[in-house]
């Protein structure tokens, strides 16, 4: 979830590739399973999420239209960050619920 945060943030802004703090961005693994690293990332997490609410808070309305650095809208990208979490969201409920979470 983090890393396609990044990735709409980067498109939004025009920033450069390459800066997402795991090697491997879209599919890294997990070195270090410690409660200490997971710590990280939900603060990886968190701030990468504040970061695209704030990129998505200083578009015009007029380049929501727009396609800027992909083949969809800067709305559609919005949109499909969004969803994306909501899939992950939804992976993570049934999973507390068969494990009786």
């Amino acid at each position: 979830m983090a890393y396609w945060k990044y990735a709409v943030t980067r498109r939004l802004t025009g920033g450069p590739r390459g800066g997402f703090a795991h090697k491997g961005s879209n599919w890294f693994t997990v070195d270090d399973p410690s409660p200490r690293s997971w710590k990280a990332d939900l603060r990886l997490l968190h701030e990468s999420h504040r970061v695209l609410v704030s990129a998505v808070g200083s578009l015009s309305p007029g380049r929501l239209s727009k396609r800027e650095g992909s083949r969809w809208t800067n709305a559609e990208q919005i949109a499909g960050a969004a969803a994306h979490d909501l899939y992950h969201t939804g992976q993570v409920q049934l999973i507390r619920k068969l494990y009786g979470a």
